[in-house]
Formats: structure tokens, sequence, C-alpha cells
């Protein structure tokens, strides 16, 4: 295999594929990365067994053949290089050699042959929607995934598509995030999925929040996303997700209205003083004010008090103070509105007129 090429032509690729490789595999060929290389095309692909990425680069080669080459060595070294820099690479034997000007690299390459690559998908369902949609649907739901929970099933967030319609769900027991907006889906059957937390951080970080429209493929098994020339596929979590109809409560007549900026620069300053272990804050609605009270077992004491629009009954009710972050940072309005129906009740939390949003956090005990 031989081939020339700039770095301003590799390293973006490059940089998208890498991300992907773990650090410590169980197979040795897994810290490599899959170069391809046809009389047109150069296609590299990274994997960790659950997710894979594969992207193409036009590129006229000189000798087709493919091999596996370190992944992080490799983008170490083109980072390292001027911008104007060009590669020339000869794969001979088991060794990759790649000459820069001066520079000269020999890297250990190991065979093509012995690298996982997921099988074309069959009978997979096609949908296309806005990938600006989807970014935000996920900006919006993916911090209350569940982290190595035994419930393997909410260790990933729930992916709805119906006609016209978009829905992501997660979850990790105490906290819900939902979103489900019109979208332009033409679908006549309805598709779900709960896709892994690696695959959706990976997503996040290629989505660039443009209208142009992202390509999903899904089977029972596996979610292929086609983004541009980037191909992402992932395995699936095979297992039911909750009902997350039945965890939101009802609305009540207890409805506060509250600066979402100065909410979350209160609730900083109150969680540096927060038990370390449960992060408790207690909250205190009542004549158009909420009060904010947390403490430690050393009997240090935070308090502050924010004006908010509030008509309702008393109520004073103790959350984890980082999960009202969270859903304050997912929150882009000036304004959140909370439904509280008693003290012992979950909080519902809309971003202010905007309902395609909702967000559902369990009280705790002081």
């Amino acid at each position: 295999m031989k081939f020339s090429i700039s770095k301003l032509e590799l390293f973006p690729p490059l940089q998208q594929v890498v991300g992907v490789v773990e650090r410590k595999q169980t197979h040795e060929v897994m810290n490599n990365l899959l170069f391809v290389a046809s009389d047109e095309y150069l296609e590299l692909t990274g994997t960790d067994n659950e997710v894979e990425l594969k992207t193409r680069i036009p590129l006229i080669v000189t000798e087709p053949g493919k091999t596996t080459i370190p992944a992080r060595k490799l983008f170490d070294i083109c980072r390292s290089l001027d911008d104007q820099a060009r590669l020339d690479f000869e794969v001979d034997a088991d060794k990759a050699k790649v000459r820069c000007g001066k520079s000269r690299f020999t890297l250990a390459t190991l065979p093509a042959d012995e690298f996982p690559v997921t099988d074309e998908l069959t009978n997979a369902r096609e949908v296309s929607l806005p990938q600006n949609e989807l970014e935000k649907a996920i900006k919006r739901t993916s911090f209350a995934m569940a982290q190595q929970d035994v419930r393997y099933y909410l260790n990933g967030l729930l992916l709805q598509l119906n006609q016209g319609e978009l829905c992501c769900v997660s979850t990790d027991g105490h906290r819900l995030a939902l979103h489900r907006t019109p979208a332009e889906i033409d679908i006549t059957e309805p598709v779900s999925a709960i896709i892994p937390r690696k695959a959706i951080n990976e997503l996040s970080r290629l989505m660039d929040g443009t209208d142009t429209r992202i390509d999903l493929k899904l089977t029972d098994k596996h979610l292929q996303v086609t983004l541009g020339g980037l191909q992402m596929t992932s395995k699936l979590i095979d297992g039911k997700f909750p009902d997350y109809e039945k965890v939101i409560p009802l609305e009540s007549s207890n409805v506060a209205n509250v600066d979402r900026e100065l909410f979350k620069q209160a609730l900083s300053r109150s969680a540096i003083l927060a038990n370390e272990t449960y992060k408790g804050v207690r909250l205190t609605l009542e004549n158009q004010i909420l009060g904010i009270e947390t403490n430690n077992p050393k009997h240090e004491e935070a308090e502050d008090e924010l004006e908010i629009e509030y008509s309702g009954e008393p109520i004073e009710i103790a959350f984890n103070v980082v999960y009202l972050l969270d859903v304050l940072n997912a929150i882009d309005t000036e304004v959140a509105e909370m439904n509280i129906k008693d003290n012992t009740s979950s909080m519902v939390i809309h971003p202010s007129g905007d309902k395609r949003s909702t967000y559902v956090v369990m009280p705790m005990r002081l």
C-alpha cells in the first residue's frame, strides 16, 4: 500500500475516528485504525467493538491495499506536523513507513483481517431527519442517562421516531429528561431504540448544529448513522425501556416561574457547602420567594433567596442540587417553570413557554 496525502486532508477525518478507540483494548488490533486504500479513496475505520466510526477521503492512491496502524501514535504524529505538511505512506510487511520532509516514522502494523468490522446492515428501517433537531433533542436529554447501572437499559437514551415527530428520553431512576418535537420525518411505522451512552456521546461530538439531514438505519441490534462522509455504527441496548409517561406527575396549580440564570447561580453557591455525599438542597416556596438552604456534617450552612412568580401553597422540599443544575443547564430559555404538587412529589420543570422539553426530579430526604 502506498499513497501521499496532506495533513489538511488527513487530520480532520483522523480526529473524527480516533475518538472511538479506547486506550486500553482487549485485543491489540483494536488499538489500531483500519486503513483501506482503493484506487480513488482512503477509508479509515476505528472501533471499540461497540461503536464503529468510518470515513472516506477522496484520494488518488499509488498502490492499493489495506492494513491497521496504531491510532493514537499516528494521530499524535500528524498533530505535531506543520499544517502545510505532506505525508507519504508506504506499507510493507508488518511496518508502515511515514515520511514528511526530513522526518521519518516507522510504525508496527497488524493484519487487516484481524480487525473486527460490522457487517452490512440488512432489512434496516431507514429514516432521514434534520441534524439540528436530533442534536437539540440529545443535548436536552442525554445528561440524565444512567452510568453503569445494573438496569442496563437505563445506560443509554431512548430514541423514538414517529411520523412527523422526534422523541428522546433518558432516566437514571432518580430523574427523567424528555424532549418531544415536530420534525421532518416521513415513516410509515414508529421506530424505537435504546442507544448506548458512548454512541450518544460520539454522535453529539460529530454533529455541527446545521439543518443538513442525517440518515439513520435501524435494525433490532444496530443503529447506523450517516453524516456527510462519516458513518457511525453502534450496537443497541437490548431491553425494555420503562414506561416514562407513568413517571411524569400530573401538573398542579403550584407553579413557580424563576429566572433560570439567577437560580443556577444561587444553586451553584449553595452546592459549595452541600453534603459531599448526598448533595441535598432544601427549597422553600412561599409568598413570591424561593428560599434555598443547605448544610453539611461540619455544621456549615448556606442560605439564599430569589424573587419568583408564585402564588401556590407554601411548600418545603429537598432535591439533589446536581440534578437541578443539570436541568437548568439543558434549558435555553430565560425563565424556568417549576411545578410541584406537594412536599413529597417529584418536581416537573419546563422551559417557560416550551412544553416540548419535560424534566422530572424526585425529591430526597434531608
